[in-house]
């Protein structure tokens, strides 16, 4: 049974209306969970220092108790209530790339509830790029704790009805400014360690982040990996099997979807592969540009392709450079066959 009646406000991205707002943060502080925008993707906002909160967005999400949250903060006074330390490193980060997509791990205070981190003695932090999130956070007057607003293992959401979909009746409201403008997670980055590392790919590429703080460190042990969320889990997959076409030449393709065809209904998502022939029947989702326009698109079309009734998605890869190692870890976590 639906736990609310889940009511929508569609609300100026650049020019936040303050009633929305503030009726919003009123619900978080009273341990209620609301949905709102990030540059990213949406969120599922509680109070990121209130177990109750935190508890519901577990529940909400069906999501392991083991995997970490990420806090977003609006201020330098939030970082201080969730932050013990914060290395040099990090603040030259957080100069150079906050608000935005990067969330950095960081040594936690005792404010910090261990269902926020998994029980870990370090905290996932970020400033998100958007002024209705800040807005949010700064009224809030606490440090949001905001998963992706979906169900655990599903696509990440990129637009309010996204939200809906997987999360109806699980939260109070949703702040609804339309379709999320980079579509994939932000980049964590471990600081507790010498260079830092990345954890996950996201939003922010390597290259940026070396361009301030020189080379990053090598990929990250199993046990550092336990610090980021979205790393120990199947996440991003559609209800439909998911097939990486790393191999993107045309007959690759054809030889995939005949095989899939015989047993499923197929559809595709494609970028820059332009196939010889594709069987009538196969549902094709085209998003062509740039790597950033593929990235824009991926989650939304994954979803479409599973209200059509699909049975196997076959999803085109691109080169692991820039935002591109971001789509790829997306895809290879969403066609992994561990269970979520």
């Amino acid at each position: 049974m639906a736990e609310y009646n889940t009511r929508v406000i569609i609300i100026d991205p650049m020019l936040p209306d303050h009633t929305a707002i503030r009726e919003a943060a009123t619900l978080i502080r009273s341990g209620k969970l609301v949905a709102f925008p990030t540059e990213t993707v949406y969120g599922l906002g509680g109070d990121g220092l209130n177990p109750t909160s935190l508890r519901r967005i577990y529940t909400a999400k069906g999501r392991p108790a083991d995997n970490p949250l990420i806090l977003h903060v609006a201020n330098q006074a939030q970082l201080a209530s969730v932050a013990a330390e914060v290395s040099d490193i990090a603040r030259t980060l957080m100069r150079a790339f906050w608000p935005g997509p990067l969330t950095l791990i960081l040594p936690k205070t005792t404010q910090v509830p261990d269902l926020a981190t998994g029980g870990l003695a370090t905290v996932a932090v970020r400033m998100p790029d958007h002024p209705v999130a800040l807005a949010l956070i700064q009224q809030a007057g606490t440090p949001l704790a905001a998963p992706s607003a979906n169900r655990s293992g599903r696509p990440s959401p990129t637009t309010a009805q996204h939200v809906l979909d997987d999360l109806d009746g699980a939260l109070a409201l949703v702040l609804d400014t339309g379709p999320t403008a980079i579509g994939v997670e932000s980049t964590v980055l471990d600081t507790t360690c010498t260079p830092p590392v990345i954890l996950r790919p996201g939003g922010l590429s390597q290259t940026t982040i070396e361009a301030v703080i020189g080379p990053l460190g090598k990929s990250p042990d199993a046990a550092s990996q336990r610090r980021s969320p979205g790393m120990r889990y199947r996440h991003y997959s559609p209800k439909a099997r998911v097939l990486l076409l790393a191999d993107t030449r045309p007959e690759t393709l054809q030889r995939t979807v005949a095989a899939a065809r015989s047993h499923h209904r197929v559809g595709c998502v494609l970028h820059q592969l332009v196939p010889v022939e594709v069987p009538s029947g196969v549902m094709i989702k085209r998003i062509g540009g740039s790597v950033s326009d593929y990235a824009h698109g991926l989650f939304a079309a994954l979803r479409d392709l599973d209200a059509l009734g699909v049975e196997v998605i076959i999803v085109e890869g691109v080169a692991e450079e820039g935002l591109g190692a971001a789509v790829m870890d997306r895809l290879r976590r969403a066609a992994s066959p561990l269970e979520a």
